[in-house]
Order: structure tokens, then sequence, then C-alpha cells
């Protein structure tokens, strides 16, 4: 029996059913196959071996290719786990996934990896490569497997294929003398594999629950060629140095202590650009049609159970008592609005009713997984939401939307990914009305014309989601905004208004939020700038340097007129030489200089220098006060 293979141009040929992707790769040539890692048959990556016994559309995946990337770093941490029991025979090896740029392995040893071990690891990863061993897939009864890896004592996988159904087919790859459980698809053998390199350890739970064995951590990431390999590792540097919490304790701007761990203390400075954070959004807000509102931190258990998040966030939660009473700590602000919109009644001419809070909410995050301002267990969300009919509710998404990418353009983010979230297997609310919740957003994106990737399962507990992710200066990914649907919550509230008709009508909410954590935002957006922040955001917009004494009365007036004008500005009076001066300022990253000597008194003038760039002369005051006040105004991006 034969079956029809259809190639990327459009042609099409007979086979014979059952033939393998490897082998017609090998009939068009057999050096075109040796550059092979995967397959694509219809719309699935499937590796090379595999059968294909039906009319097929088929593509090839070289190493190169950016679908190739995950099977390429799943594959080289198998390689590592493999190199690592070939070293450590009695370690035992647990979960080993890719991660964007990169993959992990957790192994359970007595004494754990230090980053001399490396080293090691990655020569006998090398030797591995070059013995280019078959990858195969072998698929067993959860019987077998669990006889298999009792075998090999690997406890660890026992207990994770004891978890699945007794009539689960259990796939696993072999290369050499090693096995790991896996889905695939995998490279067709280690000789395959690209560039890589190791990178670190850390501890991890596993499981990741503090109650259990702490294991450890090896990180590694692949690329196709050394090359690519060498970019992304200068990329890595880049980011070390940019790294928010080493450059907020060196420029003042915030600090953490254990009197409070994992929260952050915003000096000064720093709190001066929290607070530009707040007054953009306050303003968009201002602009878009919200009113600003604000609700209490301690709200009731009772709440919490008729909103879902007893149910469903519960464990991320903080608990307390007042006057024999049960409470919790807000982690969400939606409850407290429902509240606002249900004190009073409503009629159909007053939606949609916007209601914006700069809410402070606290989560619980287990100490292992708290990182800088980018995890903390209190935060600002600049929350919202939106009470309007269900005939609103595509201009009200639309218009979020709308916000949402201004206020990323704003701030200097430019490529923006789209995700459209749907039921999560934890959820309130009846399966129509998800489906429908979902029909709609996706709407909303496809008349607006927005591309987006759908993510299924990740939805809120109470409706469905779009979500932003901006690429910084290092192409880097961050999940910031969030728009959700809600039919639930309005219903378990009760919430009503009356309707043209005259009836009561429930109303539908819209949960937003644009740039999501305050405290995280702020800190991508320091390592996407390298804290060199735009004018209107920085914390001291001009720097005053006066070279000697006789120039400090003109530097005083100086200041004067800045801080008239609305410019932040300081002076450095220090008995220093002006060189000093210079690089002090420069350190501290204030986007202008002023430095005033002779001439400068003389012409009534100041000499401008702007970080980054240098020199740019002497200017009349007046001149560049405008010039600084207009990029200000007009939130003008410096280079990154």
């Amino acid at each position: 029996m034969n079956i029809q293979i259809t190639y990327p141009d459009g042609r099409v040929e007979e086979k014979p059913s059952g033939i393998r992707a490897f082998e017609i790769a090998q009939q068009i040539s057999p050096q075109f196959e040796k550059q092979l890692v995967a397959a694509r048959i219809n719309d699935k990556i499937v590796d090379l071996a595999t059968s294909i016994t039906e009319d097929s559309a088929i593509m090839f995946l070289k190493r190169t290719d950016g679908e190739a990337h995950d099977i390429l770093l799943h594959s080289t941490s198998h390689i590592m786990a493999q190199a690592v029991k070939r070293l450590y025979p009695e370690v035992k090896v647990t979960i080993g996934p890719s991660i964007e740029n990169g993959f992990y392995y957790d192994f359970d040893i007595d004494t754990p990896f230090t980053d001399d071990q490396l080293q090691a690891i990655e020569a006998e990863m090398k030797k591995i490569v070059k013995e280019d061993l078959p990858v195969e897939r072998v698929e067993l009864s959860r019987d077998e497997a669990i006889k298999r890896f009792e075998a090999m004592n690997e406890t660890y996988k026992v207990e994770i294929i004891s978890e699945l159904p007794e009539d689960e087919i259990i796939s696993a790859y072999t290369q050499g003398e090693f096995i790991d459980l896996c889905r695939g698809p995998h490279l067709p053998s280690t000789g395959r594999a690209g560039a890589f390199k190791l990178l670190s350890v850390a501890g991890a739970y596993w499981r990741g629950s503090e109650d259990n064995r702490m294991l450890s951590r090896i990180y590694g990431t692949a690329f196709p060629d050394k090359k690519a390999l060498k970019k992304y590792l200068h990329l890595l540097e880049e980011a070390k140095r940019r790294d928010h919490r080493l450059l907020g304790k060196e420029l003042g701007w915030f600090s953490f202590h254990e009197e409070s761990p994992a929260n952050a203390f915003f000096h000064q400075k720093g709190q001066q650009i929290y607070n530009g954070i707040i007054d953009y959004m306050r303003e968009s807000n201002l602009r878009y049609g919200y009113e600003e509102v604000g609700t209490p931190l301690i709200l009731s258990e009772e709440l919490w159970h008729r909103s879902g998040h007893w149910e469903n966030y519960g464990e991320n939660m903080y608990f307390t008592k007042v006057d024999d009473r049960d409470f919790a700590v807000k982690p969400m602000n939606c409850p407290g609005h429902l509240l606002i919109f249900s004190d009073a009644a409503h009629s159909y001419r007053e939606l949609p009713i916007r209601m914006a809070e700069f809410g402070r909410v606290h989560r619980h995050e287990r100490s292992g997984v708290t990182h800088g301002l980018f995890r903390v267990r209190t935060f600002v969300q600049d929350d919202a939401h939106i009470f309007c009919t269900e005939e609103q509710i595509h201009d009200q998404v639309s218009l979020v939307l709308k916000q949402i990418f201004e206020t990323y353009k704003d701030f200097g983010f430019s490529d923006v990914h789209v995700e459209l979230s749907t039921k999560p297997e934890k959820a309130i609310g009846s399966a129509e009305t998800w489906t429908k919740s979902e029909a709609i957003l996706q709407k909303v994106l496809e008349d607006m014309e927005i591309d987006f990737q759908l993510n299924p399962g990740d939805g809120a507990f109470y409706g469905p989601k779009i979500d932003f992710h901006i690429r910084d200066s290092l192409g880097r990914s961050w999940q910031c905004g969030t728009c959700q649907l809600d039919f639930s919550m309005p219903e378990r509230f009760e919430l009503e208004y009356t309707g043209d008709d005259g009836a009561p009508h429930r109303p539908v909410m819209i949960h937003r939020a644009v740039v999501g954590s305050l405290e995280r935002f702020m800190g991508i957006l320091i390592e996407h700038y390298a804290a060199r922040m735009p004018v209107w955001l920085a914390p001291v917009q001009v720097k005053v340097i006066p070279i000697a004494d006789r120039h400090e009365d003109y530097a005083q007036s100086i200041v004067e007129h800045l801080k008239a004008a609305g410019v932040r500005v300081e002076a450095n009076w220090k008995n220093e030489k002006i060189g000093q001066k210079i690089r002090q300022a420069e350190l501290e990253k204030n986007p202008y200089m002023f430095i005033l000597g002779d001439r400068e008194v003389e012409e009534k003038k100041v000499s401008v220098r702007r970080h980054g760039v240098g020199d740019l002369g002497s200017v009349d005051l007046v001149e560049v006060s405008e010039r600084i006040l207009g990029e200000i105004r007009e939130r003008t991006d410096q280079k990154v």
C-alpha cells in the first residue's frame, strides 16, 4: 500500500506505507539527511525515525532552524545526564527539561556539584558526542517501565511512573547505556548535537517543595554552532552586567533586608523611578476613562471563598485573625472592586465603569524562587477592572489592548508577543461560558489584526486571558500585561445593573494590568536600559558640576532655574578634581551633566555632556533646558 507525501514546494510523491522520515530524507540525498535533527509531519514535530502510515505533508528540520532549538536543548540535557552517570554512577537522575535558551537537570547526590566539576562533565559530554550514539525511542507499559527503572535504582523515575495511569504507554529514549523517560522528539544520534556549555549549579527541592530532599541542579545551554553559542554567552555576560540587583545596590536605588525577606526597600532615587511609572499609568488611566479607587489590605475569609480565590489560590495567600475572625491579606484587588460596584445601584447608562487601583498585594513565594524585584512577596499592581455589558466587551477589550501597546512603546519596548490563554484545570464557571469568552477574546485579536499564539490551559481560574510579553534590549522575553474576561465573579457576587428594559442584568468583568507588578517592571526597565534610564524617568535628570569654588554661585543659579522649570537636578559641591566629578556623574548614569567653568560663567552658557555620548559643546541655558523639557514631555527614548 502506498501513501502520498507532500513536500514544502507542493511536489507530491508516492511512498510505501510505513516509510520512515529519515528514509525519505536519504532518498533526497544522504548528505541532506545527515544535516537533519527532526521532521515535521503535518503539524507535529517528530523523530526522524517516525514511520509514516497515511498521506502526509512533510518538511525537515536542520539544526539551525528555530523550531529545532528545543530539540537540541533537550537532547543535550540527556547527553549531560549520561555524562554525569558515567562520572558519578551513584547519582540518581530526576527531571531535566529544556527552558528558554537552555536546560537543566536535577540530580540526587550526597555532595552537591561544584562549578569545578562542570568542566569534567563537559569533557565527558564531548566524548559522548564523538561516539555518535544512536538515540532510539522505546515504548514501555507502566509495569515494564517501573521494573526497568527499579533495577537501575532510579527511585525518582519510579515515583513519576507510579503516578501515571495503569494503562499508560510510557516513552523513553536510549543512547548507549543511558535511558530516560521522555516524550521526545530527540536528535537521531548524539553526534548531531551542536555547541554547548554548562553554566552553573544550584540547589532545588524535589518537586519544588521544601518538605522534600534538596537536589543538585546543573544549568546549561546549547546552540547549533560555536558562533551562536559565543553570541549567547556574550549576552549572558551583558545580562550579568545589567543585573538590576547589583545596579540597584550600586546606585542606592533600593535594598533588601532580612527583617522583611523578599521585599524591596525603595530609597529616594529608586522611589522616584517607581513614582514615575505610577505617574505615567495614572495619566494614561485618566485618558482612557478610569476612575481611581482604593481598597483595604485585609479582607475576610468569607470574601475569598465567595470569589473562588480560597479554593484556587489559597496556597499563595497569607492569613490572619482579627477579633477571633479569619481574614486574608489580599493577593489580588478584584474582590474589593466587586464590593465597590455592589455598593450602589447602577444603570446601563453608567456602563462601562472602569476602576483602577495601584493596589498593594501579598503573595506567598517560597524563598527558593524569590529574585530581586522580579519576584517579591509584596508588590503594587497597576490593576483595573471594567464592568460592562456583554455587547460592550469587544470595544472595551480593544481599548485595553490599545492602552497596553501604547504604554510599552512609551517605555521603549517595540517587540511585543501576544498569547491567548484558555481554560486551566482549576477553573470556575460553565464550559459554555468559557467557550464563549475565549471566542470573544480571539475575535478582538483577529479584528485588531494582532498576531497571537494560543496558550492552552493557562487562563486565570475565572476566565480566559490575553497575555503580553515584551522583549528587552538583550532579546529576553518578559510577561507583563494581561487582559482577562470574567463572567463568573459578577455571578458569584450577584452584581446587577438596570438595563434599558428596566429589568436587572448581570454585568461582565474585565480584569486588566498593563505593566503588572510595578516592582518587576522597574527591574525589567533597569536591565533593559542598563540603568541608563530615559530622561523622563531618571531620578536625577541633570547633574550640575562647578569646576572650582568661584563657579558655585553660577551653579546655584543654574540649579534654581532648572528646578523652577520642573527638571530634577543635583549639584556636586565636593572639593574634588573635575575628572573625578565627571566620572562620578557617569557612574550615577545621570542623563545630562552641565559643567561650569570660567568661560561658561562669562558667556552665561553651560557645557553639556550627555551620558554615554560625550560632550555636546557650550550651549545656551534656555535652549538646552527646552531640549530637556521636550525629551521629558515626549518621553524620547535613549539608545540602549
